[in-house]
């Protein structure tokens, strides 16, 4: 249960850390010994935003939703929340299922990964305000408390071959910006079964 004093401190500036640049298509995945990639089957990773922010709920839920169907991809999720809030998160929001859980409370991987912090209108716009209540309306995914992390860390996708290649990149323009983690997939050569068509709504524009 995270308090007040948690909360705010979420929403301080963390620390500056030298920011490598974001690796492109093509080029090699980078390395660090915190993370070991897998030699015998592809990757998709995954920096979450901290662990309470619904966004973050939403992009993790998809992720494990495809690491059951997807058996041949490794799929990993990086949380720079502290180890002990990260595991009652991943509870609480339904498990990791075939996710390998990553913790990197430094954020030296989102560094060494070309990720940094955000501006304030990509985290507080009035539009990312919206589609949190939205997310919340739609699919009952809302706020949780924040015991540890910062609403600042930028939150991104890769996709890497066997060889450790990048083939896909996805740096969010703002916190709700979620991931297309099919096209991640289609990057790889995957084959992606076709999504149902949405029901439609019954409860007017709001």
């Amino acid at each position: 249960m995270s308090s007040l004093s948690q909360e705010w401190e979420s929403f301080k500036a963390p620390p500056a850390k030298d920011v490598a640049p974001l690796p492109k298509v093509g080029e090699k995945a980078p390395t660090h010994p915190n993370l070991t990639l897998p030699s015998d089957k592809p990757t998709i990773i995954v920096f979450l935003r901290h662990c309470g922010c619904p966004f973050a709920e939403k992009t993790f839920k998809n992720l494990t939703a495809l690491s059951t169907q997807h058996k041949d991809v490794h799929f990993i999720a990086v949380s720079h929340s502290a180890p002990e809030a990260t595991e009652r998160w991943v509870v609480q929001v339904g498990g990791n299922w075939e996710v390998q859980v990553v913790v990197d409370e430094e954020r030296e991987l989102y560094a060494r990964w070309g990720l940094g912090v955000a501006t304030t209108w990509q985290v507080l716009g009035p539009l990312t305000l919206y589609r949190t209540f939205r997310l919340g309306k739609d699919e009952n995914i809302w706020n949780r408390p924040t015991e540890s992390g910062s609403r600042w860390q930028t939150a991104g996708a890769f996709a890497l071959d066997r060889d450790r290649a990048v083939t896909w990149v996805r740096v969010p323009a703002s916190a709700d910006d979620l991931p297309d983690l099919e096209q991640a997939l289609k990057s790889l050569g995957v084959k992606v079964r076709p999504k149902p068509s949405p029901e439609p709504r019954t409860d007017g524009f709001l």
